[in-house]
């Protein structure tokens, strides 16, 4: 029996060397349309690859997963992100959990995975074809693929393990089989802010800081950074994902509303900042930064809020201290456009979850097509949840393959 494997990425490999050692008959071909195999391996997690997370900060699925948490939540009892640590150490890849819950390879370099997995697939005799473009699919008693529109060869199955596409275009030959596309659009960006002085501010760093959607319920919490182009930073790249097709539907012309403070509750607030009142009543409010907020953010807020930096505490009155409390709960920006994020490119959208059967991966269309990773509809947040997706996928369908073609 032969399956081909349409891309060579972290999905592609991981199902492939998980099918031949399940099904050894089995005759494995990985097809990647570019000169290299795993190059999205190579500069995840800023070259160090973020393979999993530990999941213990992780109290709801789709915290984690705004799209594809009900098929993870069924797929994770079958290979969960203990599996995925297991794996990887049994393979001879010792991992190290951060301070943040994201796991990486003890030695800090994805090279170590791409090394791996070529390996293991050279050593169970998985064939790796580069340069080769799927331009057609053809479904009959087996599969027919057109490469590079002139190369065919025929299969009894196909998995396709292409990872995202940043156009629909580019899966028009799956909806040609009767699958349904969600529109494919970006998640994981940082956000523009043009003409505003908090960029000014380029390097600073909020630790513990909530950002929300204006006129929505989306909201993340997580450090924040101000860059020269904006914000960047944990915070941002988690409130991309959650809204990431709502965004787009905004044209990436939206408000956003900080509170620098992780609270939201002005009453809290307004009694901290009047027991510093009372403590500090001669001093200069520049001279006290609430909630140890970095001196400089501080004296943008007190710019913003008008009130001079030699001011005393004991001055600022009912007006100036409710300015105070409500930037400090609700500081509002206008974001006109999005910015990369260069460890990641994860798209939202792809096949749509209606058409897959969630225990084996299997398209309920076509039989013996099988899909795994970031073409499915799934994209989660930054910190190796979109790589546990593609290896959850990938095992899944590998298993269900197995079974299926060890029973004929």
């Amino acid at each position: 029996m032969t399956i081909a494997i349409i891309g060579g990425g972290a999905a592609g490999f991981f199902l492939a060397i998980n099918l031949k050692r399940l099904a050894p008959n089995i005759d494995v071909t990985i097809f990647e349309k570019s000169a290299k195999v795993l190059t999205k391996v190579a500069i995840s997690g800023g070259g160090r690859c973020n393979l999993t997370n530990s999941f213990a900060e992780i109290k709801t699925l789709n915290r984690a997963y705004p799209r594809g948490d009900k098929l993870l939540k069924r797929a994770f009892r079958l290979f969960g992100h203990r599996d995925t640590y297991k794996w990887f150490e049994d393979a001879g890849v010792p991992l190290v959990t951060q301070d943040d819950q994201c796991i990486f390879p003890y030695s800090q370099d994805s090279n170590q995975i791409i090394v791996t997995f070529i390996k293991l697939a050279r050593e169970l005799g998985i064939s790796v074809k580069t340069l080769h473009r799927l331009t057609s699919i053809t479904s009959g008693e087996r599969y027919t693929l057109t490469f590079n529109a002139d190369t065919r060869c025929t299969f009894d199955a196909v998995a396709i393990t292409t990872g995202g596409s940043p156009k629909a275009e580019g899966l028009s030959y799956l909806e040609a089989l009767g699958h349904k596309i969600i529109l494919p659009v970006p998640s994981l960006f940082t956000f523009n802010i043009p003409s505003d002085s908090i960029r000014e501010l380029m390097g600073v760093v909020a630790e513990n800081a909530m950002v929300s959607l204006e006129g929505t319920n989306l909201k993340a919490s997580g450090a924040l950074l101000i860059t020269h182009w904006g914000m960047s930073g944990s915070v941002i790249l988690k409130l991309s994902s959650y809204g990431a097709k709502l965004i787009n539907e905004k044209q990436y012309r939206f408000n956003i509303l900080v509170s620098w403070t992780n609270e939201v509750n002005c009453d809290k607030i307004a009694e901290y900042i009047n027991s510093i009142v009372r403590e500090n009543p001669q001093k200069k409010v520049a001279n006290v930064c609430p909630y140890n907020i970095s001196s400089r953010l501080w004296l943008h807020i007190l710019k913003k809020a008008e009130i001079p930096t030699d001011r005393k505490w004991v001055d600022l009155g009912k007006r100036g201290i409710n300015k105070i409390i409500n930037l400090l709960s609700n500081d509002q920006y206008t974001v006109h456009g999005k910015g990369s994020f260069k460890d990641e490119f994860v798209t939202c959208g792809g096949v749509s979850l209606e058409c897959i059967e969630f225990n084996t991966m299997e398209s309920k269309n076509c039989p013996n097509l099988y899909f795994a990773g970031e073409i499915l509809d799934i994209d989660a947040i930054t910190g190796g949840f979109n790589l546990q997706a593609a290896w959850t996928t990938a095992y899944v369908a590998a298993v269900a393959i197995s079974q299926r073609f060890n029973a004929i």
